[in-house]
């Protein structure tokens, strides 16, 4: 089943952020080449594709996994939990209608 991943990043976050970047990208790759990623990215703090200096206010991964449990220990695992860019998370099923 699909479940979305739905993180409210900390103020400020930015330089924890691009610290941690590699070793979240790692992971989520991992999804891509298992074809379990169906989308992923930042959401950025301002209105505009490259926020700079203002950074991000979150993230949002869709991915399928076997449970919501599954979903959310992956989801406690990711680098930007433990680089405190996170301030909260919350993982629920998802139901793809379109595309």
């Amino acid at each position: 089943m699909l479940y979305a991943i739905i993180a409210t990043d900390v103020a400020d976050s930015l330089e924890n952020r691009l610290a941690a970047r590699p070793a979240h990208l790692f992971r989520l790759q991992q999804l891509q080449n298992a074809g379990r990623l169906v989308l992923a990215g930042p959401h950025p703090a301002i209105d505009s594709v490259d926020p700079g200096a203002a950074g991000f206010s979150g993230s949002l991964i869709v991915a399928e996994f076997d449970s919501l449990t599954a979903a959310q220990s992956w989801a406690d695992a990711d680098p930007y939990r433990a680089a405190g860019v996170y301030a909260s998370v919350v993982v629920k099923p998802f139901k793809q209608v379109f595309p």
